[in-house]
């Protein structure tokens, strides 16, 4: 037992997210199973683990992505700064202030200026001034802006993968979220955009708590503070990285950290 699970015994609560005893069902099959973590405040947490073992079913949950999909059941708490993520939140308001990077790029077909201000507009902001602050801020926040504010009129779709990734993590910047979700940002991307992200996500934990799925364990190496080994539906570790990586307290995640599954 790791010294978050230890305090969980104590029933203390620490981290801006806190999970305790989270299951998750689609229809008759459980998915998620007794999670229990604590998501520290501008850190990034990597949750690692093979295909299908809860991964991103979990990091939906985060931001009630889930609440789309029929048949689906949550049992458990999570709160969210103190208050239940289910039970005191508007859906629309959460996802402002928890918000997702997918897994691909996937820029809406109007200019980069457009992207970037959508948001802000949805919530009701049209001051044009304002709305000129907050794309330079969030471009620059996505480390973007050198690139593309010559051609903020231009198409985004024109962008290459790389940059509009970059550019769906500057559209989420804009409404000003407290927690940023990404579900493999970088897995349909080259390496040198690859590494861009991996440098900005150092950036991003300055001011945001990011969370982060990935299949690739030397990403998690490198850029995340805690590591969370899922396994069919439960997590089996957490603890911080160089923990994970090098002192595993579990038989299961030496295996798969070395390479023997998964």
């Amino acid at each position: 037992m790791n010294v978050i699970q230890e305090r969980y015994k104590e029933d203390k609560w620490m981290g801006v997210v806190e999970v305790k005893d989270l299951d998750l069902y689609y229809g008759s099959t459980q998915a998620l199973k007794k999670i229990n973590l604590s998501i520290e405040k501008n850190a990034v947490t990597a949750l690692i683990g093979p295909s299908g073992c809860g991964k991103s079913t979990f990091l939906r949950t985060l931001n009630r992505m889930n609440d789309l999909i029929e048949g689906v059941r949550i049992d458990g708490q999570l709160l969210f700064e103190g208050k239940d993520l289910y039970k005191d939140f508007d859906e629309i308001e959460l996802r402002k202030r928890i918000g997702m990077v997918f897994q691909r790029p996937n820029p809406f077909p109007m200019s980069i200026y457009d992207n970037i201000a959508y948001g802000p507009r949805i919530h009701g902001l049209n001051d044009k001034n304002k709305l000129d602050e907050i794309v330079e801020k969030s471009l620059k926040g996505a480390a973007l802006w050198d690139e593309v504010k010559d051609r903020l009129k231009k198409n985004a779709l024109g962008l290459s993968g790389g940059q509009q990734q970059r550019l769906c993590i500057a559209r989420t910047l804009a409404v000003e979220p407290e927690i940023l979700l990404m579900d493999e940002p970088t897995s349909a991307l080259d390496p040198i955009s690859t590494s861009k992200v991996e440098e900005l996500m150092d950036t991003l934990k300055e001011k945001y708590t990011v969370i982060i799925v990935t299949h690739n364990m030397q990403q998690a190496g490198r850029i995340s503070d805690y590591t969370a080994f899922f396994l069919s539906g439960e997590v089996v570790e957490f603890s911080k990285t160089e923990d994970i990586f090098y002192k595993p307290k579990d038989k299961r995640t030496e295996d798969y950290i070395t390479g023997r599954f998964g």
